[in-house]
């Protein structure tokens, strides 16, 4: 009763309105703070990793950078240009835009008018100035010219597109999304809630902590944006975590408080209730916040903005989300416990009967649930894990790639048009950038041996017509632009790939002395970007796994427990990864989830799920497994208190992952492909842990292992610091108050 949590909690909850509205200070606080820095986003070098970023580094050290450019598609209203009286309106047309684009200025330059292959299309093409990144931001100053000229010419059709547009019609729909997530999440949670306090107002305080510790989080991700700079991705995660860990952790507290109200049956005031609640549930929170930080922190290992942007997120929210349950949830606990104690006087007063709070007996369906374990562990075990397994088993067909421009959906209007120029300008769609870095002196001898590369390139059918080589000023830097007429996911595309890397740049830009070359450009990110991801997997996987057993031994000091969380986890995370891999990378679910398979897996879905699933599960198992050990630490048998702390806690697991499972499935109905990909797998990996797992593997295994599940602590009844004695009450095997440290 000594520990920083429970000392927390007492303050909070005798100086209640103080703590509330600190916490509302602390919230509003972050926001203005957060405001007045800014967020510092990701710029274009901050994403680059293998040959590909090396080489655009090099790019750019010479000033030849690839720069962002747009596309206007000119046509008539049928989407060609038939007549010559059309064709000659549309080239007046172009020089208008061609006029108007030049006095930006945010572009660059614009290019001549290009015809399509057959004189049916006419393109102009724009190249903005600064980051790649910034780009989309700028898009709209072109928009409005273009549809300028198309007030001018009303009897043609203008139509923009281009890596920027699409950026930022990404990012409009990512939003329109979210909105949408939100209004199925919110509702859903707080029925759920409802259904499970049966109690307006307690169904709304998970609700509001939540919200406010998102809220936050925002702010404070973006001053810690100026340490990792954010990815454009640290919102979407801080709203998908925050929600899930934020009513859980406040679910775990509030049904603690109530389980010891309804069993004091009204001797014990609200302020000692929280403290209850805080020396079991409020430490196991702080132990579960921990393990999910502790273990999100290994994403920093990948050395990839993305998934720094991602751990950034989820650390801030899930410190956030802790702070909350320590300091204003107590603090509300005890408010709304005296208005329950004023309106029992008020009831008792008037002669009628009080009202019985709702505890937490276990009820028959969870005793029903947990009897297979119970009659037959060692059956119920081997059965489940195999079941599991064979959820595992499609993951050995599992294919990662980078999810490219061309899976983006087409309602995104920018897409449609994309598609478009793709089908009028196959030679558009693909460019590589070999770069080479050498010393000023031999600049001829590597334009001659770019210019041998582009003769063995024309000669290969994998590549279009059209190649240049660009010099820097000081002649040490060389660029040469090979087109490829095929999409950048396709398999030719990727091939074309492999003969510049593996043939023809040894064969000529290889052999000269102290050169440097590399290829960048979207089909070489592409392909860079896993094999980056694989390279680094083994360091990340391996921390995490050290991590996870740390956590778990140093919880409940016991190095079996440790081990079993580390399998159980393994387990469930590759069945979850293996039910993906079956959905997705099939065709026979598209209709059904509304998506388009690419028969592939997004490049940062499995290392992303492996981490944050870790983490989220450490918070049943602490939650459950400190049950257990409670009742070992009060003397009660291994196999008794395995029972009885499932069957106790089994419902308000059951609640959590309900929620948690909403918040995830309300991502799959988002447009990207990614997104849905990873709300799909982090639903089915919490339902398998939650009723899979925590029901059926996890007590079967402590059955079978008995007192050996504390090896190689023996934990045993601990009254030396006092149980229900130290705190006003009745009898002390009612109340236990335990050394669960």
């Amino acid at each position: 009763m000594k520990s920083l949590t429970v000392r927390v909690a007492r303050w909070s909850a005798r100086h209640p309105w103080r703590a509330v509205v600190g916490w509302l200070v602390f919230v509003a606080l972050c926001l203005v703070v957060g405001g007045a820095v800014g967020i510092n986003s990701a710029k274009t070098a901050d994403y680059r990793v293998g040959e590909a970023g090396r080489a655009e580094a090099m790019a750019a050290e010479g000033h030849l950078e690839r720069r962002s450019t747009e596309q206007v598609l000119i046509s008539g209203r049928s989407g060609v240009l038939d007549s010559r009286a059309d064709k000659r309106t549309a080239e007046a047309a172009a020089r208008d835009l061609t006029a108007r684009m030049k006095a930006l200025p945010e572009v660059e330059g614009v290019a001549a008018p290009l015809w399509s292959g057959d004189g049916r299309i006419l393109m102009v093409e724009v190249s903005l100035k600064g980051e790649e990144r910034d780009a989309k931001d700028k898009v709209d100053a072109l928009v409005a010219q273009t549809g300028a000229v198309q007030k001018a010419y009303p009897r043609l059709l203008f139509e923009e597109t281009g890596s920027p547009s699409i950026s930022k019609g990404v990012d409009q729909q990512r939003s329109d999304d979210l909105a949408l997530s939100e209004a199925i999440t919110l509702p859903v949670t707080l029925i759920t809630l409802l259904i499970v306090f049966g109690s307006v107002v307690m169904a709304t305080v998970p609700l509001l902590l939540a919200l406010s510790s998102i809220a936050a989080a925002i702010g404070l991700s973006m001053v810690a944006s100026h340490l990792s700079p954010d990815a454009g991705v640290g919102t979407n995660v801080i709203l998908m975590i925050g929600l899930a860990v934020g009513v859980d952790y406040t679910l775990f507290y509030l049904k603690r408080e109530r389980e010891e109200r309804a069993r004091s049956g009204g001797r014990l005031g609200a302020e000692a209730l929280v403290e209850l609640a805080a020396a079991t549930s409020g430490r196991a929170v702080v132990v579960s916040g921990l393990a999910v930080v502790a273990s999100t922190a290994t994403l920093y290992l990948a050395s990839d903005v993305i998934f720094s942007s991602l751990a950034t997120g989820t650390i801030v929210v899930v410190l956030v989300a802790v702070a909350s349950s320590l300091t204003a949830l107590p603090a509300l606990l005890v408010v709304l416990g005296k208005r329950a104690e004023r309106r029992a006087r008020r009831r008792a007063e008037r002669g009628k009967p009080a009202r019985r709070a709702r505890g937490e007996g276990g009820g028959r369906i969870w005793a029903a649930l947990l009897r297979p374990a119970a009659r037959h562990p060692l059956a119920t075990l081997c059965v489940s894990v195999l079941a599991l397994l064979a959820l595992v088993l499609p993951l050995t067909g599992l294919k990662i790639t980078e999810m490219s421009r061309d899976t983006h959906s087409r309602e995104i209007p920018a897409m449609r048009v994309y598609d478009r120029l793709n089908e009028a300008f196959p030679e558009q769609r693909v460019t590589h950038d070999v770069v080479v870095r050498a010393d000023a002196s031999r600049t001829q001898e590597v334009t001659g041996a770019l210019r041998d590369l582009a003769e063995r390139a024309d000669r290969d059918p994998l590549f279009a017509d059209g190649s240049r080589i660009v010099t820097s000023a000081d002649h040490r830097i060389s660029v040469l632009r090979l087109k490829v007429p095929y999409l950048g996911n396709s398999r030719q595309a990727k091939t074309s790939l492999d003969h510049l890397r593996h043939d023809y740049l040894p064969a000529t830009v290889g052999r000269i002395a102290g050169a440097e070359y590399g290829v960048s450009g979207d089909v070489a990110r592409y392909a860079d970007y896993p094999a980056h991801q694989n390279s680094k997997l083994p360091l990340v996987i391996g921390a995490l796994l050290l991590v996870t057993f740390a956590m778990t031994v140093y919880a409940f000091r016991s190095v079996v427990l440790g081990l079993i969380g580390v399998v159980l986890n393994l387990l469930s995370a590759a069945a979850a990864l293996g039910l993906l891999v079956l959905v997705f990378q099939g065709t026979w679910a598209e209709g059904l989830l509304d998506f388009h398979s690419t028969g592939s897996i997004g490049s940062r879905v499995p290392l992303f799920l492996f981490v944050i699933l870790f983490g989220l599960s450490m918070d049943y198992q602490v939650f459950v497994v400190s049950r257990i050990r409670e009742a070992v630490l009060a003397g009660v048998p291994t196999r008794q208190a395995v029972l009885d702390g499932l069957r106790t806690s089994a419902s308000v697991v059951t609640s959590a992952a309900v929620v948690m499972t909403t918040v995830f499935v309300s991502f799959v109905f988002l447009h990207i492909i990614e997104m849905k990909q990873i709300g799909f797998v982090l639903a089915a990996a919490v339902l398998l842990d939650a009723f899979v797992v925590r029901i059926m593997v996890l007590p079967s295994a402590l059955l079978l292992l008995g007192e050996a599940t504390w090896w190689p602590s023996r934990p045993g009844p601990s009254r030396t610091r006092g149980q229900a004695a130290a705190v006003p009450g009745p009898a002390a095997h009612e109340h236990p108050v335990v050394d669960v440290r």
